[in-house]
């Protein structure tokens, strides 16, 4: 890592400022702010049953001390009252989730299927996609989050491993309603 130092030009230094600055990934982030439709479909190993719902997906920056860190907020509900959530209460029908950029990580409070803190390494595929990967608990998790159209939709497609065994497939076709 190259530290800038008041003192020299530059230098290799052992204790470098703690400088986490990746301006495509901060700007693919703020690209995604706003409030979502979001057209879920789970794929449910367990029950070998396909569920359709519509949640909705609030993002915001947060304002944070530090510049070099970039804050959010993820806030979601669904449109109306679905039996999937009394027939798999491992999901969570509304909730929030804090997290941060780190680098090419995404630091989070909770996850969606629990509320262990933790951290999604991010993969930038183009401009347009990111590939996050997580694992806590017994689970693995890989989203691939792909913007389209000026950043008016998004299509979302996880996968989670449960103890090495493939048990949820979701894909999320989302509408951005409020920018």
């Amino acid at each position: 890592m190259v530290a800038i130092n008041s003192k020299k030009n530059l230098h290799f230094g052992e204790n470098p400022p703690e400088i986490n600055l990746n301006s495509n990934l901060k700007r693919w982030f703020s690209r995604n702010i706003g409030l979502w439709k979001s057209n879920r479909t789970y794929f449910l190993d367990e029950v070998q049953k396909t569920y359709n719902l519509i949640m909705n997906l609030n993002i915001q920056a947060l304002e944070n001390k530090s510049e070099w860190e970039s804050h959010y907020k993820f806030n979601w509900y669904p449109e109306k009252k679905y039996n999937f959530f009394n027939e798999n209460p491992q999901f969570k029908e509304r909730g929030e989730m804090r997290a941060f950029l780190k680098g090419h990580q995404l630091m989070r409070e909770n996850f969606y299927l629990s509320n262990d803190e933790g951290i999604s390494n991010i993969k930038q595929v183009d401009e347009h996609e990111m590939i996050f990967e997580s694992s806590y608990k017994d689970w693995y998790i890989v989203e691939h989050t792909r913007l389209v159209d000026s950043d008016n939709y998004r299509f979302r497609v996880i996968y989670s491993w449960s103890k090495n065994k493939l048990k949820i497939v979701e894909n999320h076709h989302e509408i951005k309603i409020i920018k």
